[in-house]
């Protein structure tokens, strides 16, 4: 590599390195090349890009950027982890792949100009990534939202039922309601009527057409009263006839 093309890797380092939200430094010894490209597309997915570039190049592409710190760790073999994208997704591929191949040792980072020593990278590999901890706040907010819709729905829903009540008492228009048909009552036995039917009417006169027919019996009665002194008189003449006979006999 000549001079050149030195400053050219140094310059675009140089870039990357400042653009960069968090810089995670490993030790790659013993990674191989499916490896390397598995890691390298993992990372991709949290827009992270991995490097491997001799460590005098990159202390002086840190010194162009001004991210002096990360020139602690450039000791030995060591790739960079550039993140422009989720830390804490980035931070997880590195871990889970390290313990399951045994390899990539944290050596050291920076985020946003502080240091990151290997127990703050942990605590930042087991957060949740973007997108996760995007939909736990959509959840959180959504919550409080579909509460509220689910009240207004019901408080709408209540106000058109009382308005349907409202109309159908006729105060919107201001018709009076219209009146209920009487409900079907059996008629009380007891209860007096007005008007009596034909059929009563008539049941009633006729008592009083056979009232005479009743009181004949008692007219009778008086008739043969009147004649009992007819019947006396003729008692009369017979005794006078005896008296008459008596006479005539002495």
């Amino acid at each position: 590599m000549n001079k050149e093309q030195k400053a050219a890797v140094i310059d675009k380092l140089a870039g990357e390195l400042k653009d960069a939200d968090a810089i995670f430094a490993i030790d790659y010894r013993g990674i191989s090349v499916p490896q390397a490209a598995e890691l390298r597309s993992q990372l991709r997915e949290a827009d992270t890009s991995f490097r491997v570039v001799k460590n005098r190049l990159t202390l002086r592409a840190a010194d162009a950027a001004g991210t002096e710190p990360i020139k602690d760790v450039l000791v030995g073999p060591t790739a960079l982890a550039l993140v422009n994208g989720d830390a804490a997704l980035a931070a997880k591929t590195i871990a889970k792949l390290g313990t399951e191949w045994e390899l990539l040792s944290y050596k050291g980072g920076v985020m946003e100009g502080d240091l990151l020593d290997e127990d703050s990278f942990k605590a930042i590999a087991r957060l949740p990534g973007r997108d996760q901890l995007n939909a736990q706040l959509a959840g959180v907010v959504a919550s409080p939202l579909t509460g509220l819709v689910r009240g207004l729905g019901s408080m709408i829903q209540g106000l058109a039922i009382q308005l349907q009540q409202v109309a159908e008492q006729g105060l919107v228009t201001g018709e009076a309601p219209a009146p209920e048909a009487p409900a079907e009552e059996a008629p009380a036995e007891d209860a007096p009527t007005e008007e009596a039917p034909p059929e009563a009417a008539a049941e009633e006169a006729t008592p009083a057409a056979e009232a005479p027919a009743e009181e004949a019996p008692a007219d009778e009665e008086a008739s043969a009263g009147e004649e009992t002194p007819s019947d006396s008189e003729g008692g009369k003449d017979t005794s006078e006839d005896s008296e008459e006979t008596k006479e005539d006999g002495e």
